[in-house]
């Protein structure tokens, strides 16, 4: 390194060390803990609390809808797949498909736009408080009537392949049943680890650290992968309940300790 760069480099680590992270006063305020995180990280500042939604099982299912790559990181899902809306995570075992997971049954023009064998998806189940029935958006979880309800997201993180014998995304879709007078999945994953419970926000793209979501969610996270049939998310897209043809983009991992929760 030359003698400018190491005056450049001091000058830079004394301004941080005076002012802080530079990112710090871009932090929103005010707001309760945010989503998605790290879920293998406990650490967090957040002191805003809210009562945890009731199990899923108590609950109206409203909502079902999935992102392209993970939009947390977990111990199954750590592969940064880079920053901005189409970044995220992807699941450890990507770089061992064979070329026949990977190879695209539809060729690329499935109902599921712009989704390929090969890639990461993280499902979300939105469970609701309110009296309301299925469909698409966050706006179905609410009504007049229910204006700020309890909610629970349900997740799970796939790889999707080429494989009639990997899950069938059949087995976790709505199709109008009913179970002690609520809407409910058929089923939710199970085997990919004892979900990770903690108080959080809504994501997507529309927000950051600095643009923080208003919402209270209660996140159920599994911490595996799982892999799934392409053909059967292809199949659900073209026809569901909530509207769903296309993955929706990540809101990129909240690490400022200020807008996580603590967990135990």
């Amino acid at each position: 390194m030359s003698r400018l760069n190491s005056t450049s480099a001091a000058v830079a680590a004394l301004i941080v060390s005076l002012a802080g992270p530079v990112w710090a006063a871009d932090l929103c305020e005010g707001f309760g803990p945010q989503t998605p995180r790290d879920i293998s990280e406990r650490a967090g500042s957040n002191a805003r609390v809210f009562t945890l939604a009731p199990a899923a099982s108590a609950m109206n299912l409203c909502d079902i809808h999935f992102h392209v790559n993970a939009e947390h990181k977990g111990p199954g899902y750590s592969v940064f797949a880079g920053d901005g809306e189409h970044g995220g995570y992807q699941c450890n075992e990507t770089a061992e498909l064979t070329e026949a997971e990977r190879t695209d049954p539809e060729g690329a023009h499935g109902a599921c736009h712009g989704l390929h064998a090969g890639d990461t998806i993280e499902v979300h189940w939105v469970y609701t408080s309110c009296d309301v029935d299925p469909g698409p958006g966050l706006g179905s979880c609410l009504s007049d009537a229910c204006a700020n309800p309890q909610l629970r997201v349900e997740s799970q993180v796939f790889l999707v392949v080429n494989d009639d014998s990997a899950l069938d995304f059949a087995d976790f879709t709505y199709d109008s049943q009913m179970m002690n007078g609520l809407h409910q999945a058929k089923a939710l994953p199970t085997g990919t680890g004892e979900p990770v419970v903690f108080p959080g926000s809504t994501t997507g793209p529309k927000y950051t650290q600095a643009e923080c979501s208003p919402m209270q969610v209660t996140w159920s996270v599994r911490p595996s992968c799982a892999k799934v049939n392409i053909s059967s998310v292809h199949a659900w897209c073209g026809n569901n309940a909530f509207g769903e043809d296309h993955a929706h983009g990540v809101r990129q991992l909240v690490t400022a300790t200020e807008l996580l929760a603590p967990m135990e």
